[in-house]
Protein backbone atom coordinates (compact mmCIF):
# COMPACT_ATOMS: atom_id res chain seq x y z
CA UNK A 1 0.00 0.00 0.00
CA UNK A 2 2.53 2.55 0.78
CA UNK A 3 4.62 1.55 -2.05
CA UNK A 4 1.33 2.06 -4.35
CA UNK A 5 1.01 5.86 -2.64
CA UNK A 6 4.82 6.24 -3.14
CA UNK A 7 4.30 5.41 -6.86
CA UNK A 8 1.90 7.90 -7.07
CA UNK A 9 2.84 11.16 -5.34
CA UNK A 10 5.78 10.50 -8.05
CA UNK A 11 3.66 10.54 -10.90
CA UNK A 12 2.41 13.33 -10.04
CA UNK A 13 5.54 15.03 -9.28
CA UNK A 14 6.44 14.10 -12.79
CA UNK A 15 3.36 15.13 -14.46
CA UNK A 16 3.59 18.50 -12.25
CA UNK A 17 7.20 18.87 -13.75
CA UNK A 18 6.42 18.50 -17.19
CA UNK A 19 3.74 20.55 -17.27
CA UNK A 20 5.98 23.40 -15.81
CA UNK A 21 8.63 22.45 -18.25
CA UNK A 22 5.60 22.83 -21.00
CA UNK A 23 4.50 26.28 -19.50
CA UNK A 24 8.20 27.39 -19.36
CA UNK A 25 8.97 26.18 -22.96
CA UNK A 26 6.12 28.11 -24.49
CA UNK A 27 6.78 31.18 -22.19
CA UNK A 28 10.27 31.23 -23.84
CA UNK A 29 9.21 30.84 -27.32
CA UNK A 30 6.52 33.51 -26.74
CA UNK A 31 9.59 36.24 -25.33
CA UNK A 32 11.41 34.98 -28.80
CA UNK A 33 8.50 35.62 -31.28
CA UNK A 34 7.83 38.68 -29.33
CA UNK A 35 11.60 39.96 -29.43
CA UNK A 36 11.37 38.80 -33.34
CA UNK A 37 10.02 42.42 -34.95
CA UNK A 38 9.66 42.87 -38.81
CA UNK A 39 9.32 46.23 -40.63
CA UNK A 40 7.77 46.08 -44.27
CA UNK A 41 8.60 48.45 -46.15
CA UNK A 42 6.71 48.80 -49.81
CA UNK A 43 7.29 50.75 -53.08
CA UNK A 44 4.75 49.80 -55.47
CA UNK A 45 4.84 46.33 -55.89
CA UNK A 46 8.31 45.78 -54.59
CA UNK A 47 7.98 44.56 -50.63
CA UNK A 48 11.08 44.28 -48.46
CA UNK A 49 11.00 42.64 -44.94
CA UNK A 50 13.54 44.32 -42.64
CA UNK A 51 13.82 42.08 -39.34
CA UNK A 52 16.11 44.04 -36.21
CA UNK A 53 19.23 42.13 -36.81
CA UNK A 54 19.36 43.20 -40.56
CA UNK A 55 18.80 46.66 -40.31
CA UNK A 56 20.83 46.73 -36.80
CA UNK A 57 23.54 45.21 -40.30
CA UNK A 58 23.35 48.27 -41.90
CA UNK A 59 23.49 50.90 -38.38
CA UNK A 60 25.66 53.05 -37.42
CA UNK A 61 25.64 55.62 -33.84
CA UNK A 62 24.03 58.74 -33.96
CA UNK A 63 23.22 61.58 -31.73
CA UNK A 64 20.01 63.23 -31.28
CA UNK A 65 20.27 66.51 -29.54
CA UNK A 66 16.15 67.73 -28.95
CA UNK A 67 14.78 64.43 -29.90
CA UNK A 68 10.66 64.98 -30.52
CA UNK A 69 9.97 61.87 -28.30
CA UNK A 70 11.93 62.10 -25.68
CA UNK A 71 12.86 66.11 -25.34
CA UNK A 72 16.68 65.66 -24.31
CA UNK A 73 19.63 64.30 -26.14
CA UNK A 74 18.99 60.54 -27.05
CA UNK A 75 21.77 58.56 -28.62
CA UNK A 76 20.54 55.57 -30.90
CA UNK A 77 21.67 53.03 -33.57
CA UNK A 78 20.29 53.76 -36.55
CA UNK A 79 19.88 53.47 -39.99
CA UNK A 80 20.21 56.26 -42.87
CA UNK A 81 16.23 56.59 -44.38
CA UNK A 82 18.01 56.31 -48.13
CA UNK A 83 19.38 53.06 -47.87
CA UNK A 84 16.20 51.79 -47.10
CA UNK A 85 14.68 53.57 -49.77
CA UNK A 86 16.75 54.88 -52.30
CA UNK A 87 15.58 57.97 -54.61
CA UNK A 88 13.06 58.81 -51.92
CA UNK A 89 12.97 61.92 -53.53
CA UNK A 90 11.07 61.06 -56.34
CA UNK A 91 8.02 59.93 -54.03
CA UNK A 92 4.86 62.04 -53.59
CA UNK A 93 4.20 60.52 -50.07
CA UNK A 94 5.54 57.81 -47.96
CA UNK A 95 3.56 56.60 -45.21
CA UNK A 96 4.40 55.78 -41.61
CA UNK A 97 1.94 53.54 -39.40
CA UNK A 98 2.31 53.18 -35.72
CA UNK A 99 1.73 50.02 -33.78
CA UNK A 100 -0.71 53.19 -31.71
CA UNK A 101 -2.93 54.34 -34.40
CA UNK A 102 -0.40 57.54 -35.72
CA UNK A 103 -0.04 57.89 -39.08
CA UNK A 104 2.35 60.20 -40.49
CA UNK A 105 2.84 61.22 -44.31
CA UNK A 106 5.88 62.31 -45.37
CA UNK A 107 6.71 63.94 -48.98
CA UNK A 108 9.72 62.12 -50.63
CA UNK A 109 11.13 65.74 -50.65
CA UNK A 110 11.47 65.91 -46.98
CA UNK A 111 13.07 63.01 -46.80
CA UNK A 112 15.35 63.07 -49.32
CA UNK A 113 16.11 66.99 -47.95
CA UNK A 114 18.27 68.46 -45.16
CA UNK A 115 16.98 67.27 -42.38
CA UNK A 116 19.08 63.95 -42.80
CA UNK A 117 16.37 61.16 -41.63
CA UNK A 118 17.62 58.16 -39.84
CA UNK A 119 15.01 55.16 -38.59
CA UNK A 120 16.50 54.43 -35.10
CA UNK A 121 16.44 50.78 -33.79
CA UNK A 122 16.09 49.63 -30.71
CA UNK A 123 18.09 46.57 -29.75
CA UNK A 124 17.61 44.27 -26.75
CA UNK A 125 20.60 45.19 -24.99
CA UNK A 126 19.61 48.60 -24.47
CA UNK A 127 15.93 49.28 -24.76
CA UNK A 128 14.43 52.96 -24.51
CA UNK A 129 13.00 54.45 -21.83
CA UNK A 130 8.91 54.80 -21.48
CA UNK A 131 8.03 57.88 -23.94
CA UNK A 132 6.17 59.19 -20.98
CA UNK A 133 5.89 57.41 -17.67
CA UNK A 134 3.28 59.67 -16.06
CA UNK A 135 1.12 59.30 -18.88
CA UNK A 136 -0.53 55.85 -19.01
CA UNK A 137 -1.28 56.04 -22.96
CA UNK A 138 2.96 56.26 -23.25
CA UNK A 139 4.08 53.94 -20.90
CA UNK A 140 5.81 51.79 -24.15
CA UNK A 141 9.03 53.19 -25.53
CA UNK A 142 9.33 55.14 -29.25
CA UNK A 143 10.56 51.77 -30.01
CA UNK A 144 10.68 48.99 -31.74
CA UNK A 145 11.28 51.64 -35.10
CA UNK A 146 11.43 55.46 -35.13
CA UNK A 147 12.18 58.01 -37.65
CA UNK A 148 14.45 60.31 -36.22
CA UNK A 149 16.22 63.56 -38.14
CA UNK A 150 20.05 64.57 -37.39
CA UNK A 151 19.29 68.60 -38.94
CA UNK A 152 15.00 69.17 -38.42
CA UNK A 153 15.57 72.89 -38.82
CA UNK A 154 17.46 72.69 -41.99
CA UNK A 155 14.56 70.63 -43.45
CA UNK A 156 11.48 72.18 -41.83
CA UNK A 157 10.60 69.49 -39.87
CA UNK A 158 7.78 69.66 -37.40
CA UNK A 159 7.18 67.25 -34.28
CA UNK A 160 4.78 65.04 -36.30
CA UNK A 161 7.35 64.13 -38.67
CA UNK A 162 9.18 61.79 -35.97
CA UNK A 163 6.68 58.91 -36.02
CA UNK A 164 7.35 56.05 -33.38
CA UNK A 165 6.70 52.60 -32.73
CA UNK A 166 6.95 52.04 -36.82
CA UNK A 167 5.40 48.82 -38.30
CA UNK A 168 4.80 50.28 -41.72
CA UNK A 169 6.69 52.45 -44.02
CA UNK A 170 5.11 52.81 -47.55
CA UNK A 171 5.11 54.80 -50.58
CA UNK A 172 1.56 55.74 -51.54
CA UNK A 173 -0.39 58.73 -53.29
CA UNK A 174 -0.66 62.14 -51.45
CA UNK A 175 -3.65 62.23 -49.15
CA UNK A 176 -5.94 64.37 -50.65
CA UNK A 177 -5.67 62.20 -53.74
CA UNK A 178 -6.48 58.82 -52.09
CA UNK A 179 -9.08 60.78 -49.99
CA UNK A 180 -10.87 63.68 -52.02
CA UNK A 181 -13.15 64.36 -49.09
CA UNK A 182 -10.94 66.13 -47.48
CA UNK A 183 -10.47 69.14 -50.36
CA UNK A 184 -12.27 72.74 -50.10
CA UNK A 185 -14.80 73.39 -52.85
CA UNK A 186 -13.58 75.17 -55.39
CA UNK A 187 -17.07 77.05 -55.79
CA UNK A 188 -17.89 79.89 -53.33
CA UNK A 189 -19.96 79.41 -50.53
CA UNK A 190 -22.48 81.11 -49.24
CA UNK A 191 -21.98 83.45 -46.09
CA UNK A 192 -18.07 82.77 -46.12
CA UNK A 193 -15.15 84.93 -46.15
CA UNK A 194 -12.78 82.41 -46.85
CA UNK A 195 -10.81 82.26 -50.42
CA UNK A 196 -10.53 78.85 -51.71
CA UNK A 197 -7.01 79.37 -52.40
CA UNK A 198 -6.58 80.34 -48.28
CA UNK A 199 -8.67 77.11 -47.52
CA UNK A 200 -6.02 75.12 -49.92
CA UNK A 201 -2.71 76.65 -47.87
CA UNK A 202 -4.82 75.54 -44.91
CA UNK A 203 -5.61 72.00 -46.07
CA UNK A 204 -1.89 71.58 -46.28
CA UNK A 205 -0.81 72.32 -42.97
CA UNK A 206 -4.17 70.25 -41.49
CA UNK A 207 -2.34 67.33 -43.75
CA UNK A 208 1.17 67.94 -42.18
CA UNK A 209 -0.01 68.25 -38.67
CA UNK A 210 -3.22 66.94 -38.03
CA UNK A 211 -3.39 64.03 -40.31
CA UNK A 212 -1.64 62.12 -38.47
CA UNK A 213 -4.32 61.54 -35.70
CA UNK A 214 -7.66 62.71 -37.46
CA UNK A 215 -9.95 62.88 -40.32
CA UNK A 216 -11.61 65.22 -42.45
CA UNK A 217 -15.00 63.89 -43.47
CA UNK A 218 -14.25 60.61 -42.63
CA UNK A 219 -10.99 60.34 -44.95
CA UNK A 220 -8.27 59.72 -43.79
CA UNK A 221 -5.57 57.18 -42.49
CA UNK A 222 -5.24 57.78 -38.71
CA UNK A 223 -7.25 56.50 -35.85
CA UNK A 224 -6.13 58.46 -32.79
CA UNK A 225 -8.36 61.29 -32.33
CA UNK A 226 -11.50 61.91 -33.32
CA UNK A 227 -12.99 63.74 -36.81
CA UNK A 228 -12.55 67.38 -36.93
CA UNK A 229 -15.87 67.47 -39.45
CA UNK A 230 -18.37 64.65 -38.30
CA UNK A 231 -20.30 65.15 -36.99
CA UNK A 232 -18.98 68.82 -36.22
CA UNK A 233 -16.57 70.86 -36.68
CA UNK A 234 -14.36 72.12 -33.92
CA UNK A 235 -14.84 75.79 -34.92
CA UNK A 236 -18.53 75.14 -34.16
CA UNK A 237 -17.89 73.89 -30.61
CA UNK A 238 -15.22 76.39 -29.78
CA UNK A 239 -14.94 80.11 -29.68
CA UNK A 240 -12.06 81.00 -32.03
CA UNK A 241 -9.46 82.32 -29.28
CA UNK A 242 -9.79 78.99 -27.55
CA UNK A 243 -9.36 76.79 -30.68
CA UNK A 244 -6.35 78.42 -31.31
CA UNK A 245 -4.99 77.86 -27.63
CA UNK A 246 -6.43 74.48 -27.79
CA UNK A 247 -3.83 74.04 -31.16
CA UNK A 248 -0.30 76.25 -29.41
CA UNK A 249 -1.32 74.69 -25.83
CA UNK A 250 -3.95 71.88 -25.01
CA UNK A 251 -3.43 71.68 -21.96
CA UNK A 252 -4.34 75.16 -21.14
CA UNK A 253 -8.02 74.60 -22.27
CA UNK A 254 -8.73 71.12 -21.25
CA UNK A 255 -5.90 68.64 -19.27
CA UNK A 256 -6.18 65.40 -18.59
CA UNK A 257 -3.85 62.74 -17.56
CA UNK A 258 -4.40 60.39 -21.09
CA UNK A 259 -4.38 63.54 -23.27
CA UNK A 260 -2.14 63.16 -26.57
CA UNK A 261 -2.76 66.03 -28.62
CA UNK A 262 0.96 67.86 -28.43
CA UNK A 263 0.85 71.66 -29.12
CA UNK A 264 2.09 73.42 -31.86
CA UNK A 265 4.42 76.54 -31.35
CA UNK A 266 5.29 79.15 -34.06
CA UNK A 267 7.88 77.26 -34.95
CA UNK A 268 5.85 74.62 -36.13
CA UNK A 269 2.95 76.22 -37.33
CA UNK A 270 3.46 80.04 -37.74
CA UNK A 271 1.13 82.46 -37.19
CA UNK A 272 -0.16 82.57 -41.05
CA UNK A 273 -0.27 78.76 -40.50
CA UNK A 274 -2.31 79.04 -38.16
CA UNK A 275 -4.93 81.59 -39.65
CA UNK A 276 -4.61 79.54 -42.92
CA UNK A 277 -5.81 76.06 -40.72
CA UNK A 278 -8.69 77.88 -39.09
CA UNK A 279 -9.70 79.16 -42.70
CA UNK A 280 -10.09 75.23 -43.77
CA UNK A 281 -11.57 74.10 -40.57
CA UNK A 282 -14.24 76.88 -40.95
CA UNK A 283 -14.54 76.46 -45.19
CA UNK A 284 -15.29 72.54 -44.40
CA UNK A 285 -17.57 73.19 -41.60
CA UNK A 286 -19.62 75.80 -44.22
CA UNK A 287 -18.98 73.32 -47.06
CA UNK A 288 -20.60 70.28 -45.31
CA UNK A 289 -23.55 72.56 -44.10
CA UNK A 290 -24.64 73.86 -47.53
CA UNK A 291 -23.89 70.57 -49.75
Amino acid sequence: MENRYLSLKLWRLRLGLGALLTFSLVGISMVSQAQEVVLEIKTGAQVAQWSREKLLTEAVDITILKDSAYQRTMQYRAVPFAKLMPNVGQYGSVQFVALDGFVANITGHDLAGAGQPYLAVETLEQAWPAVKPDNPAKTASAGPFYLVWLTPAAGKITNEQWPYQVAKISVELPLQQRHPQIIPAAESLPKSRISYEQAMRGMQVYIKNCAVCHTMNGGGDAAIGPDLNLPFNPTEYLQEPFLRQLIRQPGAVRSWKQSLMPGFDEQTISKQELNDLVAYLKRMASQRKYR
